[in-house]
């Protein structure tokens, strides 16, 4: 989306939505591009209600407030209610494998000096962890994996890989955790399911020790759809992506949560 062309029409599109009293109004644009806050961090936008004030080619205008407004991609939006519908609004946010978004604060219980357990909730402001659902592990080479797919970022900058498997519908995680005398004959790796309009089936990341890389095997059933070897680890987010990411993730969830009524006579 053009967001050089909207801050020119905003003006016009919003005038007459405007309180006579106020002499500025805000907006922020949604078209599936990370938003970094004035700290310089990424943050997941909330959901949020509004009406629908306005169309245009690429945009559908909310207005969120008494002088605020969202301009969202049209073309990502999943339907198109009438002007004057009211609307919640849900871009896209990072999420874990739990489901919860991923900024939710971690919850850990800790002991008061007589034993009384209390919750401690920990959020590190522009921090939003996806951390694969592993049980303890052995081998530190699939430590080391496992610390690369929830740390390295994919192509959009603001997602980590982990993000991107959540996005591609990632279950069914399997491990391969190798004693270190049986690490060339039986490879580390990690294993898991994923849905997408680019392939549906299973996932393996297996790490090489001899070559130090990694290889990437899609498969449906016993069938070996792909292999792609001798990647370096900063290209296994790009590899990945490649493969799996369909870029559904973008699209702006729209519900209609009150129609505009419509007057009629007799």
């Amino acid at each position: 989306m053009d967001h050089q062309a909207i801050r020119t029409l905003m003006p016009k599109l919003v005038s007459g939505h405007i309180p006579r009293n106020s002499r500025t109004f805000k907006f922020r644009v949604f078209d599936g591009q990370p938003q970094p806050s004035t700290l310089g961090f990424y943050i997941d936008p909330k959901p949020f209600e509004g009406k629908i004030i306005a169309k245009t080619d690429e945009a559908i205008i909310v207005k969120t407030g008494r002088a605020d407004f969202a301009a969202l991609d049209r073309h990502l939006a999943t339907q198109e209610p009438d002007e004057g519908a009211k609307v919640l609004v849900q871009p896209y946010a990072r999420r874990r494998f739990d489901g919860q978004r991923a900024d939710t604060p971690e919850e850990r219980t800790e002991f008061a000096s007589d034993g009384t357990p209390y919750i401690v909730k920990t959020y590190i402001l522009g921090s939003a962890p996806a951390k694969l659902p592993v049980p303890e592990l052995r081998c530190p080479e699939l430590q080391e994996l496992v610390h690369q797919l929830e740390q390295l970022p994919v192509s959009d900058g603001f997602r980590r890989i982990t993000h991107m498997l959540v996005d591609a519908g990632a279950k069914d995680f399997n491990w391969v955790d190798p004693l270190p005398r049986d690490i060339i004959k039986t490879p580390p790796a990690v294993s898991f399911t994923v849905s997408t309009a680019k392939f549906q089936g299973q996932v393996t990341v297996l790490y090489k020790r001899g070559d130090d890389l990694y290889a990437v095997e899609l498969r449906r059933g016993e069938e070996l759809v792909q292999r792609v070897d001798e990647i370096f680890f900063d290209m296994l987010g790009e590899t990945l992506e490649r493969l799996i990411d369909d870029g559904t993730w973008k699209q702006i969830r729209i519900e209609v949560v009150s129609e505009k009524r419509r007057v009629t006579g007799n």
